[in-house]
């Protein structure tokens, strides 16, 4: 069955209120099918990822069971909570969400602000990267929803800082990122501190066995939903990809990014060294470029996704680890600077775009030892992708185009190193002739160049590179046996220097 609206589902009134505010009137697929289920107080499982509107998925049915028995107050503080005089009960954590990324986190917050505006519970965020005193403060003020990255989180736990004994409800979201990330043993000490009846809720775009593994011990007879990412992904999104060297992507991409229709542009990497500099390359070539990475501060991120949302960054070049903490509309192409070697990255660098079902452009730029990666990608999506020939060079402001071959350094013969070294030289360290070309053969019988000393017959003949000199007849002329003994000696170390 269909449902066609909020109120079809259960959502309470000021649930409903919230979302007509924020112009949200038909539910999604995945919001269609999990909040019965989660009102109704049932363990989900759900296949899902960002941009699919599971947020709300969970967001919603957590509000309305922790307000219930609750008076609607009227707080106009964005969902904090009245604070009350000091008498006021404060609140223990009864709902928790864990999330993988700061900005995910962030995300989430936002979220529960947004939908909870009409009741009076209190959230925060808890997260890495920043002070904790702050954080500390709004623990010990009391709260009623958390929403924490896993590390951060348990640093305040063992410090007593965060009670985790009321939850009643709890939220993995992203838990196959989480994974990736090696936060499973911190989740397991965090589970282990929750109470053992509460309602859970697992949500993950795929589904390892470490993730199956975990699912069967914590979820009770789950309900489980599934809105396969693959399907949204490819068919809402025109997929292309250049065949190009390494050593060319860069000129590639700044020729792509001439085209005003590329408004609004990530660009992954896969490494957080790459994506800083990439982003560097692409600022000084006029292209205003923010990146955001795991090494980055906390506030230098925010500060980079604001300056990208607002529109004064045109590039945000990001790595994976940011890619599902990322839903900013409006973005136009995602660009694959380098293809990821785990083919679900893949769906959720390209699901950046078409968001809220709009159409997007997805480039991946593929050199030879990427073509295994791509023929996985595929081989997931079960759609080819559309291959594209890149351009010819298009003029001196961009760099020279060098064609899809990566060209062979220039290799130096041992006459051109011996020629440019030679001229830097005093003339007395040359020939017996004092001639610039050393590889030049006098016929017997000849006299010496102007300016050379005499050479009491024909000019001494060179053998390759030893300097060996010998006269015509086999035997050294008058007065040059020591000059050319003083010359070898002088000249081998010479030779060595040059080739080096």
């Amino acid at each position: 069955m269909t449902h066609h609206s909020f109120a079809d589902l259960g959502v309470a009134g000021p649930l409903q209120r919230a979302l007509r505010t924020e112009n949200y009137t038909q539910p999604t697929p995945i919001q269609d099918q999990s909040i019965p289920q989660l009102l109704a107080g049932k363990d989900l499982l759900g296949i899902a990822q960002t941009g699919t509107g599971k947020t709300a998925a969970f967001a919603l049915p957590i509000l309305q069971h922790l307000s219930a028995g609750q008076p609607a107050e009227k707080t106009g503080d964005g969902g904090r909570g009245h604070r009350g005089g000091r008498n006021r009960r404060r609140p223990t954590p009864r709902a928790l969400v864990l999330a993988p990324t700061r900005e995910l986190a962030l995300q989430i917050g936002e979220s529960f602000r947004t939908y909870g505006r009409h009741f009076p519970l209190r959230h925060t965020v808890i997260l890495g990267g920043v002070s904790q005193h702050s954080q500390v403060r709004a623990l010990s003020a009391g709260v009623d929803i958390l929403v924490a990255t896993p590390g951060r989180l348990l640093d305040l736990h063992e410090q007593g800082h965060a009670r985790l004994g009321q939850i009643s409800h709890l939220v993995l979201d992203e838990a196959d990122l989480m994974l990736d990330m090696g936060f499973l043993r911190d989740v397991r000490k965090i589970l282990a501190a929750l109470p053992a009846k509460r309602q859970t809720m697992l949500f993950s775009a795929t589904m390892p066995s470490d993730i199956s593994r975990l699912a069967r011990e914590i979820l009770n007879d789950p309900v489980r939903v599934e809105v396969s990412p693959r399907t949204i992904t490819v068919e809402q999104v025109d997929q292309r990809v250049f065949f190009i060297d390494t050593a060319n992507k860069r000129a590639l991409l700044t020729h792509l990014l001439r085209d005003s229709g590329m408004s609004r542009v990530i660009v992954f990497m896969r490494t957080k060294r790459g994506a800083s500099r990439l982003a560097e390359q692409l600022g000084k070539a006029g292209f205003p470029t923010e990146a955001i990475h795991g090494n980055k501060t906390q506030s230098a991120r925010q500060s980079a996704l604001a300056q990208f949302r607002s529109g004064r960054a045109r590039i945000l070049v990001a790595t994976d680890v940011a890619a599902r903490g990322i839903d900013i509309s409006g973005v136009s192409h995602v660009v694959n600077y380098e293809l990821p070697n785990i083919p679900e990255s893949y769906v959720h660098r390209v699901g950046r775009t078409a968001r809220a079902g709009a159409g997007g452009i997805a480039i991946s730029l593929c050199d030879s030892s990427e073509r295994p990666f791509l023929r996985n990608i595929e081989r997931i999506t079960k759609r080819p992708i559309t291959v594209v020939e890149p351009p010819p060079h298009q003029g001196s402001g961009a760099r020279k185009w060098e064609g899809p071959t990566r060209p062979s350094p220039p290799v130096r013969s041992a006459p051109n190193r011996r020629d440019a070294s030679g001229p830097s030289r005093p003339s007395e360290h040359r020939g017996a002739s004092g001639g610039n070309a050393p590889k030049r053969q006098t016929a017997p019988g000849a006299s010496a160049s102007p300016g050379g000393p005499p050479s009491n017959g024909s000019k001494p003949k060179r053998q390759g590179f030893s300097g060996k000199r010998t006269s015509p007849g086999g035997a050294a002329h008058g007065g040059a046996a020591p000059g050319a003994a003083r010359t070898r000696r002088k000249r081998r170390p010479r030779n060595r220097s040059s080739a080096a």
